[in-house]
């Protein structure tokens, strides 16, 4: 498990699990340390993908089914303990609704909750008619990403260490461009969902994510562009916010 969970802070006695997964190029120490922010009552376990990290020097997965595979693979028996919710930003949106998605239809097991940040259902029409971009030359790539603000600020300010991100970022956006869902015919999640965005990013169909849930669903605007979720001001206000929704549905599994 430690090869695919990073877990700064093990809780064994928490009362609920937040899973979260990384952006597209991301590792998963942003996630972690949540783990020392958070209530003892959240245990964080924060995804690690092949191709970075200490797992650098395994190959990129190709399709969103080896993602899947993997993370229910190695959390299918700890899924069984206590309750869990879902988190992802941009990339990490899709896994998380991947996952999700075969939770439910192979195990009929589902989150008390799922946090859905920065993207568009990926059965929408917003998604389906973007164009690839995970084909071009890195320049090419580059310019686009700048463009659309999709850079973690950190990484352009050194563009050495952004053109070492790229071919992580390119395998992720390779995969999501791949993904491929039919819009739920009706509703197969009954637990809350609730979206996140920057108000500055490109437009993201939100609102087509309630298709998948009959249960409550949320729409929470912040100031900022697409890594809206880094400022320290509006993480504060999603982990509270994230906190308070779990323990609320920790009363309600109880």
């Amino acid at each position: 498990m430690e090869k695919v969970i990073n877990c700064f802070k093990k809780s064994p006695d928490a009362a609920a699990r937040l899973i979260c997964f990384p952006w597209a190029g991301g590792g998963s120490i942003h996630y972690a340390r949540w783990g020392n922010i958070l209530s003892s009552s959240i245990e964080v376990f924060a995804v690690k993908l092949p191709g970075r990290e200490s797992r650098a020097k395994e190959p990129f997965f190709q399709s969103m089914q080896q993602i899947v595979d993997e993370v229910i693979g190695v959390l299918l028996p700890v899924l069984k303990e206590k309750p869990f919710a879902l988190f992802g930003h941009s990339f990490g949106a899709f896994t998380s609704f991947a996952v999700a998605d075969a939770l439910k239809r192979l195990h009929n097991i589902e989150p008390v909750h799922i946090f859905l940040s920065g993207a568009s259902a990926p059965f929408s029409e917003t998604r389906i008619k973007a164009p690839k971009r995970s084909e071009l030359s890195d320049e090419d790539f580059l310019k686009w990403l700048i463009s659309i603000g999709g850079t973690p600020p950190e990484l352009l300010s050194s563009p050495e260490v952004l053109k070492l991100f790229l071919p992580a970022l390119k395998a992720d956006l390779h995969v999501v461009e791949n993904y491929r869902c039919n819009k739920p015919d009706s509703p197969f999640l009954a637990c809350p969902v609730t979206c996140f965005d920057g108000k500055d990013d490109i437009p993201h169909d939100l609102q087509a994510w309630k298709d998948v849930t009959s249960g409550d669903f949320t729409i929470r605007m912040f100031d900022g562009s697409h890594f809206y979720l880094k400022d320290p001001t509006n993480e504060k206000t999603i982990l509270d916010y994230v906190t308070k929704q779990l323990e609320t549905s920790e009363m309600d599994y109880l």
